[in-house]
């Protein structure tokens, strides 16, 4: 079962999902505005992607962050607790294919591909 990870008033997450229920794939919405997230997952998730991707670095979240914050992206450990503290920065959405694999983001494409 397929798990996507996200925020659920996002745009791009609506695109997600109305495209997971168009093509009738079975999913399970895990919204950690509401729902929180772990940080095992957050640990799961650098192992698949650099925080660099996994976080948003375009987002007004990630601009409002102290320039030493910023900086300490690339330590998993900083990582983690600065997506801890601010979830809207968690780049969406965070697809757990439930195969082992992720995928991060939105590429109606290549998730074709994965999925269907």
């Amino acid at each position: 079962m397929i798990t996507i990870y996200g925020i659920h008033n996002c745009d791009t997450m609506q695109k997600a999902i109305k495209w997971l229920d168009a093509n009738k794939v079975p999913y399970t919405f895990h919204n950690y505005k509401t729902d929180g997230i772990s940080e095992s997952s957050l640990r799961l998730w650098l192992q698949h992607f650099p925080a660099s991707k996994l976080i948003n670095t375009k987002s007004t979240t990630y601009k409002a962050l102290t320039d030493e914050q910023k900086a300490s992206i690339n330590n998993p450990d900083k990582a983690v607790d600065i997506m801890l503290q601010n979830q809207s920065i968690i780049k969406r959405p965070v697809w757990d294919l439930g195969t082992g694999s992720f995928y991060l983001g939105w590429n109606e494409e290549e998730l074709s591909k994965l999925i269907l």
